[in-house]
């Protein structure tokens, strides 16, 4: 009987043992995991404030790129160099600044109606984005008319105040609260392209699509462009800007001096544009020189990588301010 109790106290405190190894396991793992996170989070917040010297870093160019040229902004100056990456220790940081304002700002398709009636008269605005869908021949769009009409429609009912249709081919309450996961019309300004997407009519094909040659300006509806920022390699935008052929599009970019015009005249005085015989509310829509700014910022630390895209506002004073910023990747 001796014999047996000894047996049952053995396997007993093998039990013991094994479970003591078990917790203890348990317990290595999850402070492995914990240390782990808390690595993870620290290589994280150091490559967020890497992004934001960026932010910084870019404040200060433009600073430097508008003390001597407040009233024109073109692609010559030091702001404009496209893509730039640094090294830091452990990672490296990359920036680009592009003008925003060589782009068409959505939000001034906000078309209210005239004062004391219901009538809605299509803004410039509206008509260039109207005409740059059809340049663009999207694909199951392609270069239809009534289609572009019905984007520039549901567009401007999300943006307006009101709950009213502007046309047939727009949508407002009752279209967004039937669908299987219904919610209602903004009935304000954009804050971001990519909200296109719960917007009716846009597919992703049509957002890919304009995504190169539109933009957001928050709580902004105005619409200027800079005639010295725009891209050669888009030339459908000017195009759609003056409703003119895209081979004048072509030959009107092409023509500009590399430090571009210093008065807006300059631009619709040149032999190109002369020759054009451009409406006076077309030419309404130009400027050369810009005010906002996007910052396209990301950084790399020890395998931790952080994006994000800022909105700089250069104000008369020369002094630079954060619109907006947006985490990830555009």
């Amino acid at each position: 009987m001796k014999r047996n109790d000894n047996g049952v106290a053995l396997i007993t405190v093998m039990l013991l043992v094994a479970l003591a190894a078990v917790i203890a396991t348990q317990m290595l793992a999850r402070i492995q995991l914990q240390t782990q996170r808390t690595t993870n989070i620290a290589f994280n917040q150091q490559a967020y404030w890497y992004a934001m010297g960026a932010e910084a870093f870019a404040k200060r160019v433009l600073t430097r790129a508008f003390k001597d040229e407040d009233k024109i902004t073109h692609l010559q100056q030091i702001w404009a160099q496209g893509e730039t990456s640094y090294p830091v220790d452990f990672g490296n940081i990359t920036g680009e600044i592009s003008d925003h304002q060589a782009c068409l700002n959505l939000n001034a398709l906000q078309n209210e109606p005239e004062e004391n009636t219901t009538t809605v008269k299509k803004s410039v605005a509206r008509q260039t984005f109207e005409r740059l869908i059809i340049s663009l021949d999207i694909e199951n769009i392609g270069s239809s008319t009534f289609e572009a009409e019905q984007l520039a429609d549901s567009l401007s009912d999300w943006l307006d105040s009101d709950s009213n249709l502007s046309s047939v081919g727009g949508a407002e309450d009752s279209d967004y609260s039937g669908k299987e996961h219904s919610y209602l019309a903004a009935n304000g300004l954009l804050s971001s392209v990519n909200e296109l997407r719960v917007v009716e009519h846009f597919t992703i094909e049509v957002i890919h699509a304009i995504k190169p040659f539109v933009c957001v300006i928050p709580n902004n509806n105005e619409h200027k462009i800079n005639i010295n920022t725009l891209s050669e390699e888009r030339p459908e935008l000017l195009q759609a800007l003056l409703d003119i052929s895209l081979l004048d599009a072509e030959q009107l970019l092409s023509s500009r001096q590399e430090e571009g015009f210093e008065r807006i005249e300059d631009f619709f005085n040149s032999p190109e544009a002369s020759k054009l015989n451009i409406k006076e509310e077309l030419k309404q829509q130009f400027v050369v020189d810009s005010e906002y700014f996007k910052l396209k910022a990301s950084a790399n630390f020890n395998n931790s990588y952080f994006a994000m895209t800022s909105l700089l506002k250069v104000s008369k004073d020369n002094t630079i301010s954060v619109i907006s910023r947006m985490i990830g990747r555009d």
